[in-house]
Formats: C-alpha cells, structure tokens, sequence
C-alpha cells in the first residue's frame, strides 16, 4: 500500500500532465489528510463559457442519497478528477465548487447524491452559492451520472484499507501462532500431485515462516485456525488484488458524456460488485479464522480464573462469530437484489472496519498471552543459591539469576516490540488487569488505520522482514529446474558441438524465436499435455504463454512469413509445467531438426530418421533403439476397433502410456475414463501388443485377409511405411529401427510417421528423441498446407547418460580447453601479461597465475587438466630463460625465452 500523504506535503493534485488519482489519494482526502486542487493548466482546458448547456428534459424521479463524511469527500474527489478528465466542455464553476468543498473543515454528510440536481442543490447550500449562480447543464449531468462517483469513491476506501490488512493479518496470525503454541510445520505446503499449487497460499506459507524463524516460541498446537491460514489468507490476498486492479482503471478512466442523457453507469457499478463481493467472502473466513486464533490463544492461558476473566471480556466486546455471518448475509442479499449497489458497498467497508476491530482483539490477546507468560521473553525468577561469606562458611540466600529466554522469531518480536510500544507506556496498569485489554484492542484498531502514521511504520518493518527472507539464508532454485557446474556445461557444449555438425552436414540453417508465444499459438496443438502450458501474468497487453516445444512456433514461423520449404534446426529451452521427478523437468533444452515443403513420399522422413541415428551414433551413449508408427495406421486400427473417430486422440493419449504401465491398468482407463466397451479395448490390446524388426511386422500387416487391407487410410500408411523401411535398409540403419504398435504420441499435430528413440542402456531414463510428421499444423496458422516432418531430441536424458557414462570411465571431465598455464614465482603482472599476451595472440589457449609458491601452480595446472606449464621465476629471468614442464610426464626443460611461442606451437600442433 503507498503511504499516505504527510502533513507538510498533504496536496493531491487533480489533473495536469501524467496525473492520477490512487485509491491511497481519495482515502487521504477522504479522511482530511490532504487538500485538493485542480492544476492550473486543466483549469484552462475547460470550457470558458458562462451559460450553462441546457438541461435534457424529463429527468427521471429519484430519491435521496446521504452517504457518511468520508464516503462523501472521496466521492467528491471522483467525481472532480472525472469532471476534469471529462472530453465534454466542462464549465469551471463547479470543479471550482467542488474543489473549495473538499477542502472546507465542515462535514459534508447533508451532500445528496441521489440525482444531478438534488446533488448542486445540496452542493450550494453547503457552500452558501446561489443555485443560478452555479448552473448545471447536460454535460455536467452526464458526467455525474456516468462518473458512479459514489461507487467508486467507497471502493477506493474499500480498496486502500484492505490492502493495509493484507501484511497485518499476516504479522497478527503470526504472534497468535506463538502465544497458542501452534506447530510451523502447517506452514510447509505441498506442491499439488499435478506439479501445481496456488501462488498466494505459497506466498503466505513463506511469509509465516519469514516471521516465526528462530522462534521458541512455537509449539505444536495444528488446529484449524492455524492450518487454515495459507488458504484462507492466500485467498484475501487474490480478493484485495482483484478489486485494487479494477479500482486503478475505475479511478483513472473519463466518462463520454451521451446526449439525451444516456450515459448512464455503463454497467461500472455491476462490474465493481463481481469485485467486491469475493472480498467480502474473504473478510467473513479472515474474520472467523482471527476469532477462532484469539479463542485458542485464551485457551492457552494457564491461569483458569484468569483464562475466564479474559474469556468474558472477550465475548463481551469483540464482534462475534453470529454477529457477522448476520451482517455478511445482508451483503449478500442486498447484492442479489440490485437495488442499492452504492448500499452493497458502504455495508461491506463496514464490514472490513468490523474485522479490522477483530484482528485488533486478536493481536492484543497474543501480546497478553505472552507476555505474561513465565517462559517468555526476559522474564526472571528467584531461586534458592548458595553464597560463600569471606570466612569461608556457606550461607544460603537469595539470588536472581535469568531464566533461560524462550525467544520470539526473528520477525514477531520486531512486530511484537512495535505493537508493545504503541500500547503501552511506564505508568501502565497492572497487566493482570483484563480491562487493559479493551483498551490495547482499541489502540490497535487504530493503528491498524491507514489514517494512523503508525501503520506505515508498521507495513515497512514487516516488508523488511519479509525481504530480508532468513528462513533461507541461501537462494534455491524453482523446483524441475538446474543449475550446470562448469564439467557439466564442458559436456553440454561437447554435445552441442556435434549436435550442430550433424545438423549442418544435412544443409540445415538455424533458427531462433520468441522464448514466449501468444497464448491463443500454443492453444489446440497439444492434446490432453495443453495443461501443462505456463501462462504468463497478464500485464494489460496480449496474452502470451512460455514455448512448450520448438515445433509450433517453427510452425508459426513458416505461416506467418509465407514460407513453402525450409530445412531448419533450433536449440533451445522449452517450458512445461510438469510434475519434477527424476529425469523431468519444468526447464529443459530441445534440439529440433525439421523439414517443411513437398517432396516424394517419405523423402524427408527418411532424412530426419538417418539425422536421429547419426546424432546418437556419434554422442556415443550406448545401445538405443527407434520404435516406429503410423498415425494413419494407428487410426485405422481404432477404426477397426470400432472407436467413433472423435475419441481417437484421448485414446491415443491412453496407448502412449503403455511405455509406462502395464495393458491392464491401460484398459481400465479406456472403458472407464474413456467410455470403451470393453470388446474394443481388448481388442485394442492384441493389435498394439505386436512390435519388432520392420520388414517383418510390415509383411504381418500386409498378409491376404488382414484388416488393415480393408481400411484405406491403414493401406495408404502401409505403401508408406514400406518406402520408408526400404530406404532406410539400404542407409544401413534399418537396424536400430523398431515397429511398434504401441507407438501413439499424444501430441494432436501428428498425421504420419511418429517415432521415439528409447536409450537401452543401464541409465533409466526413458525416450531420449521423438518426433513424426505434421502436415496440417502450418495450415492452421495461415490456411496454407505446408507438409513438415522432424524429430527433436530430448538433450537433457541425452547428457544424463553421458555424465553418468563419464563417471563409469572414471575419466576427468575438463571444464575449460587451456593449453598452457603461465606460472610466475612472484607478483609480477607486467611480466605476466607480456609472456601470456604473445601466447594468446599465437592462439594459445592460455591462463596465468601470480604466486611464490610453484607448487600452488602445480596443482592449479593438474586440477585443471592443464598439459604445459610455462615456469618463470628470478633464475629463469637472469639465465633469460623460461622452463617448459609436460604436467602429465612430470619433465621440465628449459627454453629461450624468445623461442617459448615457437616451441609450443609445435609441440600443441599449432600451425
């Protein structure tokens, strides 16, 4: 929340150049923290003539409208800033009027705002004007009538006090946490089985721990109003946000003043209920979670006739639980009516007065609790000691001694030292006295008043303490996400160096896009997995949504630049909003190679397959192998199982999962979730149970009297797939190749061949490649079909093999490619950066190092993989000499000083 205005800079101005209004504004005006006035410059743009325009004829009836004080100063400062950002030619007497109205010491509680003319009517007589003087014409009562000045104005206060009790809720739960002993574990949320979670209940949860660490005070208390607080204040956290992001808008958009009087409130003020009203949701679960903390905090009083005595104050003053589910149902009612919306929201800042009042009983109870306590902080106690006298006899006798301290967290006791100091002073009341307590609540209440410069204190302590995070002394990283050490990006360039020569020996050029789409791109493309796309906040622009694959925006690319063929490689991350697990992650690079444009069948395909097993051949990671399909061919056998055509994508997202489970928990899912039959999921279950070598599977498939002979689009998939095989028979690669029926990719582009490479090797970790045909996914950017077929390889299993195949060797991973460590036995950076300089202008991969100590340089070298070292030390410079040491044969020999870059050139094979 913005801090409200200081007395001695009180001034909101309304219009001129980049002005504003803020909810923080009008609730300062509103409470007579500021004067008001029109900047000059918007006084000259407003309209110089005398006579008002004429009023529309047959206004309608309309009743009276008295709203309290403060409600009716921040509707006067909507309805000038409106007057005054108005397009109509507004006369300057009554923004004048208006503007000498707010700034007026008497109450404007008689203003009636029920219509434009009983409103000037009321206006001039508070002010002593004559009616005639003022005038009002029909853009000023369109204005009036389209400002919903009276709205607006209770929403902003509404607005700028909620706002101050997000932070304060969450400082008071946290003392109640330690006067009831609740348990801090409740704070520790788990991220949903889907890898989701609700971000204001995680922000919450982190905020209670920011504040309650290194408390003593916590015990294990984990009843409902603690367990409950994560939610239920994560939930009025979402609620204040909702209505301070239409309030900004509200405040800051002009009215277009309608002729004939038909501006009306262009449906603002129901737009402004759908905002207010789950705040008000939010104010009864915060208001019963605060009472139902206070109570466990009475509760934990040992005294039990001081526990009844502050029991009975309690339920004596403090609003109760009855009393405002009365008062929330009249919201509600009144809201479902539609009769009063200016009612709906004067009685739901009431509301919010009223659980300000509850959360100040329940700090001030927390405060009593604790600070009573004999275990609290800096409380002392006398006990029996044993003095010794000067001659030597022992005498028992009194002395205080400190018991050990029970503290406060980090965070509660800089709020609990805040709240001590408003409340209480030298001279106080015995603190056995429970009538103290009314008036601490009172205080509190007050201080928990945007009005009170008090709570701008408190609000800057508590986010400094947030920020200041001391649960976590060290940053941690998102969850599904990694950092690379420098071996492991040695490895990962070594991979992508060879992942890029393959690419460009087959003529492929790079491209790059956006690390972010529009979301309505990514939108229908991927199935069922269209879930796990990561939206983006909306910043009040286009809606967009992290990449979840290289191959639509690939797609995109081609449409958008009326591009018929490319042969294309990207390497790039991609963001899926998965569930973390071994192997998976949230955060991960794709290598994709892809081919779109019209060719002879399968002539791209079998490219890209002789493309995926050149890559895997070369990053030598083991034994893998290429399972291969048809979606054409996976369709006809749906077709022949008698599954309706629309259910072929959820039931090809059910198939793809037999890599994971067994057919049986498959079938389950089919008849059960999908609504199958059972007959067509079994025998769905004996077509994709066949798999192995191509040539063999494809004879099976094409046998007189098979099925598939009698379904088209299984036919024309078949005399593909033959082509295919054929082709990749004579590329000596046919081997790695397998037909599996099982194959279903999920993904919804999908129309030809479809393949996955599975590493076979001892590391687990699944499909390393996948990719297939996609004809129509061009098409459905531009209505242009441009035919595309690639594969992308999963680079991240890819260099878990390979890290792990590096460790079986036990092979050093060298993080950097220097060739020559130049040591020097002193501190000489003159002398070192003209020996290293001539090095690296040779293109000598070279580092260097200044100390005595030559065995320092030693290790540095070995450590690093360093082969050579040039030693330079006093000796070596007097004799005009440098020592050449081969690390690795441990042999030293000494050369010219003039011949050094020479030798090593040879010696590296340096031309």
């Amino acid at each position: 929340m913005a801090s409200l205005p200081s007395e001695s800079s009180g001034i909101v101005m309304i219009g001129g150049k980049g002005s504003s209004l803020s909810s923080t504004a009008v609730y300062a005006i509103s409470r007579r923290l500021s004067k008001v006035t029109i900047d000059s410059s918007a006084l000259e743009k407003l309209s110089q003539s005398k006579k008002p325009s004429p009023l529309p004829p047959n206004l309608p009836p309309s009743n009276p409208r008295y709203l309290a004080p403060e409600e009716s100063l921040a509707a006067l400062a909507i309805l000038l800033h409106k007057l005054i950002l108005s397009d109509a030619a507004i006369r300057p007497t009554l923004p004048v009027l208006i503007e000498e109205t707010l700034n007026l010491t008497s109450s404007p509680e008689t203003l009636d705002f029920g219509s434009p003319v009983r409103f000037l009517d009321s206006l001039s007589r508070l002010n002593g004007k004559n009616l005639d003087e003022i005038g009002l014409g029909e853009r000023e009562t369109g204005v009036f009538e389209g400002s919903c000045a009276a709205s607006i104005g209770i929403c902003a206060i509404l607005d700028c006090c909620s706002s101050a009790l997000v932070k304060v809720s969450d400082a008071v739960a946290a003392l109640s946490c330690e006067a009831a002993r609740s348990d801090v574990a409740v704070f520790e949320l788990p991220v949903a089985g889907d890898g989701f979670s609700i971000k204001a209940e995680m922000d919450v949860a982190g905020d209670m721990k920011v504040l309650l660490f290194g408390s003593k005070l916590v015990g294990q208390n984990d009843s409902g109003p603690f367990t409950e607080i994560p939610a239920v204040h994560g939930s009025f956290r979402e609620a204040v946000r909702l209505l301070h992001g239409r309030i900004r808008v509200e405040l800051n958009s002009g009215v277009k003043v309608r002729k004939a009087m038909n501006a009306g409130n262009y449906g603002k003020e129901k737009a402004l209920v759908t905002s207010v009203l789950p705040l008000a949701v939010s104010i009864q679960s915060m208001s019963e979670g605060s009472l139902g903390r206070a109570k466990l905090t009475i509760e934990s009083i040992s005294d039990g006739d001081l526990k009844s005595k502050v029991a009975e104050v309690f339920e004596n003053v403090c609003p109760g639980s009855d009393w405002l589910r009365e008062q929330f149902q009249s919201i509600t009612e009144k809201a479902a009516s539609g009769l009063d919306y200016v009612g709906v929201f004067h009685h739901v800042y009431e509301f919010l007065v009223k659980f300000r009042e509850v959360l100040a009983w329940e700090a001030a109870l927390a405060l009593f609790a604790i600070e009573r306590d004999d275990d609290s902080i800096e409380k002392k106690q006398t006990c029996c000691s044993t003095s010794i006298k000067p001659n030597g006899e022992t005498e028992k006798g009194e002395k205080k001694r400190e018991k050990k301290k029970k503290t406060s967290g980090k965070g509660t006791s800089v709020v609990r030292q805040l709240l001590k100091d408003r409340i209480m002073d030298k001279n106080e009341t015995s603190i056995e006295d429970v009538k103290i307590l009314v008036e601490w609540a009172q205080e509190l209440s007050l201080c928990f008043d945007p009005k009170d410069a008090g709570l701008d204190i408190l609000l800057a302590k508590v986010k400094e303490i947030i920020e200041s995070n001391e649960v976590r002394r060290l940053p941690k990283i998102p969850k599904g996400t990694r950092d690379f050490g420098k071996e492991q990006m040695a490895i990962r360039e070594r991979a992508f160096s060879i992942i890029t020569g393959v690419f460009k020996m087959h003529g492929a050029v790079a491209l790059d896009t956006p690390v972010f789409e529009l979301r309505e791109t990514l939108m229908g493309k991927y199935g069922e997995d269209s879930k796990l796309i990561y939206d983006l906040a909306d910043q009040g622009g286009e809606l967009c949504s992290l990449r979840y694959d290289l191959t639509v925006p690939f797609a995109r690319y081609l449409a958008m630049n009326n591009i018929g063929a490319l042969k294309r490689y990207q390497i790039a991350k991609v963001y899926r909003r998965d569930n973390p697990s071994k192997g998976r992650y949230r955060e991960f690079y794709q290598c994709d190679f892809d081919i779109a444009g019209h060719y002879e069948p399968m002539e791209p395909d079998f490219e890209v397959i002789r493309v995926l097993t050149e890559l895997l051949d070369q990053l030598d990671i083991g034994t893998y192998e290429i399972k291969l399909n048809h979606r054409k061919l996976l369709d006809g056998m749906l077709e022949i199982c008698g599954v309706s055509s629309e259910k072929f994508r959820t039931v090809c997202s059910s198939i793809d999962k037999l890599d994971k489970q067994p057919f049986e928990q498959i079938k389950k899912e089919l008849v059960e979730e999908k609504g199958l039959a059972l007959e067509m999921a079994e025998k769905i279950g004996t077509f994709v149970k066949k798999r192995g070598p191509p040539l063999e599977i494809l004879s099976e498939l094409k046998e007189d009297g098979s099925q598939f002979l009698e379904n088209s689009g299984s036919v024309l998939a078949l005399n593909e797939l033959e082509i295919l095989f054929k082709a990749l028979e004579k590329s000596k690669c046919l081997d790695k190749v397998v037909f599996d029926l099982s194959l279903a990719r999920g993904l919804d582009y999908y129309t030809g061949v479809i393949y996955e490479a599975v590493f076979k090797g001892a590391t687990q970790v699944g499909s390393i490649a996948a990719g297939g045909r996609y004809d129509n996914l061009v098409g459905m950017f531009s209505g242009k079909q441009v035919p595309a077929v690639g594969v992308s390889l999963g680079i991240e299993r890819v260099f878990a093999i390979m890290e792990q195949l590096e460790k079986d060797r036990n092979q050093v991973i060298r993080a950097t490619e220097t060739q020559v460590l130049v040591a020097i036995l002193g501190k000489d950076l003159i002398l070192a950066s003209e020996l290293v300089s001539e090095l690296w202008d040779a293109k000598i991969k070279a580092e260097f190092g200044l100390t005595k100590r030559v065995m320092n340089h030693i290790n540095r070298a070995k450590q690093s993989g360093i082969p050579w070292m040039v030693i330079v030390g006093e000796s070596e410079l007097n004799k005009g000499v440098v020592k050449l040491k081969n690390i690795e044969a441990n042999q030293e020999e000494e050369v010219p000083r003039e011949k050094i870059v020479e030798e090593l050139q040879r010696r590296l094979h340096i031309v």
